[in-house]
């Protein structure tokens, strides 16, 4: 139902889930992970071809940080364009089309024509918002949180590029890894045409693409989730990043337990990501999203402190729940608040923000740990941040609703 101003949905009674519905997600999330996987090739491969074409510093961030981009800002239209021909049509066409770029990396090594690939694989980023769209049609308002919340699980795709294409590339060779994930983007590709049906109720929105992305635009709830995502996002991704480094110069582990640390903290925060959708189905997606931000920034704190191992390790992991479940609350909230006519639109918005937001932390930690020496100021920054999230949601989501709330039902006269 539409609230005031049509600009938020509002969940009045529950609703059956439709039959094909898990089908329809279980498809969905395999093609998240699959594309997520060819996102995260080059991250890996980033050495190999540092020592093999004698790069630059510089030659191989750009070579990394190229998909990241692009992948971000390619789903603001393909959210609109998912609104307009629908989930089977874009995940069967979007899988088949990152095959082109991964074998083109396969074929060619010179850096110009490896920079033309990553631009063209960066597509691959963008298929967080096709789904989204496609599993929210599926599902009523007071299970959307836990159904994408469950495909937010394919984003585990780049941990599975992380850990397979080395052992990949040793038993094959580099051309090898790009040509196994060409392979398996294709079998998704036949799998979701086959077994991707659109949801019975699904129409398709005519408005042109521009005027759909004003549409989505101007809605409040579009800025608010897509800044509340890059603080979620964008705090996983920093984690991600510089959490390595972090461990092994302040408590000396090798770079193995680092790294193993790493993977333990990804994989939590990718886990708790449903956690955090059935949460909001079952209690408020607002206080579970203010409880996750209240966590983050508490522990951002206390990690600058520096506490022994096993005080740090007990924080990090609340951290790493508490991003994963701040990240599934926001999309209950996108699949509750945004109008149905809109959902790919306002994903692509709020999908690209957290893109964006995943990209700059790790440069302001860089940047301060450059010239600091220390994590401490970056780590201060991110808990700021976390905070005035926090204070955000409780304004926006929980006293100024209450106040309409209110208005809606006072006596007229």
């Amino acid at each position: 139902m539409q609230a005031k101003g049509g600009s938020e949905v509002t969940v009045t009674a529950a609703a059956p889930v439709r039959s094909g519905a898990w089908r329809a997600l279980l498809v969905a999330t395999l093609t998240y992970l699959t594309t997520f996987w060819a996102w995260g090739l080059l991250s890996p491969l980033a050495p190999d071809y540092r020592e093999a074409l004698a790069l630059q510093p510089v030659q191989v961030s750009l070579l990394v940080a190229v998909p990241v981009i692009l992948g971000s800002l390619a789903r603001i239209p393909l959210g609109a364009v998912t609104d307009r021909y629908g989930g089977r049509v874009v995940l069967t066409g979007l899988s088949l089309a990152v095959v082109i770029p991964l074998v083109w990396l396969a074929a060619f090594e010179a850096y110009p024509t490896l920079l033309l690939g990553a631009l063209l694989l960066g597509f691959s980023g963008a298929s967080f918002a096709v789904g989204v769209p496609f599993v929210n049609a599926w599902f009523p308002p007071e299970r959307r949180g836990t159904a994408l919340g469950i495909y937010g699980m394919g984003g585990a795709g780049t941990a599975v590029a992380a850990f397979t294409t080395q052992p990949l590339q040793s038993a094959t060779s580099r051309p090898g890894v790009f040509l196994i994930v060409g392979a398996v983007l294709a079998s998704t590709a036949a799998l979701a045409w086959i077994f991707g049906r659109d949801a019975p109720n699904w129409e398709p929105q005519t408005l042109p693409m521009v005027a759909r992305l004003r549409k989505a635009l101007a809605l409040r709830v579009t800025y608010d989730l897509a800044a509340l995502y890059a603080i979620t996002f964008g705090g996983f991704v920093a984690f991600g990043v510089y959490l390595p480094s972090y461990l092994q110069q302040i408590y000396d582990l090798t770079a193995a337990d680092a790294a193993a640390r790493t993977g333990g903290f990804l994989v939590l925060a990718t886990i708790a990501r449903p956690v955090g959708g059935i949460l909001a189905d079952r209690i408020d997606a607002p206080r579970v999203l203010a409880a996750a931000l209240a966590v983050i920034g508490a522990g951002a704190i206390v990690i600058a402190f520096e506490f022994p191992l096993v005080a740090s390790t007990a924080t990090f992991l609340s951290v790493a729940a508490a991003l994963g479940i701040g990240n599934g609350a926001v999309f209950a909230l996108v699949g509750r608040r945004a109008p149905e006519t809109s959902v790919g639109a306002v994903t692509g918005f709020v999908g690209a923000a957290g893109g964006l937001g995943g990209f700059l932390p790790p440069l302001v930690m860089g940047g301060v740990f450059q010239v600091t020496g220390s994590f401490a100021i970056g780590l201060m920054l991110l808990s700021t941040v976390a905070l005035a999230g926090l204070v955000h949601t409780v304004w926006r989501f929980i006293v100024v609703d209450r106040w309409l709330a209110g208005q809606e039902h006072a006596p007229q006269g």
